[in-house]
């Protein structure tokens, strides 16, 4: 089950009663996206280069992808954003959450259907910008080599879903990037440090969103 709620920003999340967490900030759910996945994450690669490839680990509210989409337009770039999520929110939740008419961008409002209502394991272009392949399959299903150029990390927390936050993962996530790829997330627990190094990432600890004192980024090395 899912319950949509109203977080400090005013934007909406949308609380699991299943996994019994909600998949964003109580602080924020645009503020945190742009923060750990945009100015962290994105605005890193824009600075070197014009076609990204992005793989995001929890497909969620797809609020990550259309600030990602919105973002390609204003810098003129293409993303090619592959995005997993084994259990996607029921369409009639998606069509009440707000972003698209909070998020101060005209062409928000109907570009937010277009994404969550685009089909599964299909790549599917959204607009000149953007094109994106939702796959309904677990993450251990991941199978990439040297493929993406940024992985928004954006799974449930450690504490409710710990089988996600292991060494096998992260191994995982760093044979798909490619040299100098870089991971972002809103967590930045020790032992996820110290598990990212394990695997050969270098990980840096960034200043956090509101609510958080620090995120990573990791960078393959």
């Amino acid at each position: 089950m899912f319950e949509i709620v109203q977080t400090a920003d005013g934007s909406h999340s949308v609380y699991s009663t299943h996994i019994k967490e909600q998949y964003h900030s109580s602080h924020g759910a645009i503020q945190e996206s742009m923060h750990v996945f945009i100015h962290a994450g994105l605005h890193t690669k824009l600075n070197q280069q014009k076609d990204i490839h992005i793989l995001e680990i929890g497909f969620g509210t797809g609020l990550n992808a259309l600030l990602t989409l919105l973002e390609s337009s204003t810098h003129n770039c293409e993303i090619f954003y592959t995005s997993f999520e084994k259990f996607p929110i029921p369409v009639a939740v998606y069509q009440q959450l707000n972003y698209g008419t909070l998020i101060q961008d005209l062409n928000a409002e109907n570009i937010y259907p277009l994404i969550y209502s685009s089909p599964w394991n299909i790549e599917h272009r959204i607009d000149s910008h953007f094109i994106l392949k939702k796959m309904k399959l677990d993450f251990h299903e991941i199978d990439f080599k040297n493929e993406f150029d940024i992985i928004y990390f954006d799974a449930f927390s450690p504490t409710s879903q710990p089988e996600l936050w292991t060494a096998g993962i992260f191994q995982l996530m760093y044979d798909s990037l490619k040299p100098n790829g870089i991971l972002v997330s809103y967590c930045a627990k020790g032992i996820v440090k110290r598990t990212l190094k394990s695997v050969g990432f270098k990980v840096e600890a960034l200043a956090g969103p509101k609510g958080k004192r620090e995120m990573i980024r990791a960078i393959k090395i």
